[in-house]
């Protein structure tokens, strides 16, 4: 049976799949490092950081009832104001090379244009090889140093598109 993966908001039940997720994917990539989503402490709370922020989203990929990942939109401290950060984008495997990637990149960028943002930063670092060719097909261009202070040290790629 080939079930369907989905995307749906987050859900206040979400937060241990989800955590799990992030966790998985940056140990597979060998990216669970200082300055990652691995030591964030949000990243276990990531209902309440959504549903309490404003102008923020999140998107969590399923299938059957179980979580596979999720992505969102966050507006990072000291960010230009037009500007709003594509965060914590994490699948397991089972949802890769499907374009649940480029879905829920697409459903945040749509969240973005709705929330009145102009431009969606993203930081990311080079061990994620699979993420890196999806942004730049859609349109992500690169940028010589970090925007905002979203605290990750540890990524040394930052990119940007306008929406």
């Amino acid at each position: 049976m080939n079930s369907e993966i989905t995307i749906r908001p987050i859900a206040p039940g979400d937060n241990a799949a989800l955590a799990r997720a992030i966790r998985e994917t940056l140990t597979e990539y060998g990216a669970a490092k200082p300055g990652t989503a691995f030591y964030d402490e949000a990243t276990d709370h990531l209902y309440e950081l959504f549903s309490q922020t404003a102008r923020s989203a999140y998107f969590v990929a399923e299938r059957d009832g179980e979580v596979l990942g999720g992505g969102g939109i966050f507006p990072t401290e000291n960010l230009p104001a037009d500007t709003v950060e594509l965060v914590k984008l994490y699948l397991l495997p089972a949802a890769r090379g499907r374009g649940v990637g480029k879905a829920l990149i697409q459903q945040c960028l749509e969240a973005a244009r709705a929330a009145g943002y102009a431009r969606v930063y993203l930081e990311t670092t080079a061990e994620l090889t699979q993420a890196i060719p999806l942004y730049e097909r859609l349109g992500f261009t690169y940028l010589q140093e970090a925007l905002g202070n979203s605290g990750h040290f540890g990524c040394q790629i930052w990119m940007i598109k306008s929406v």
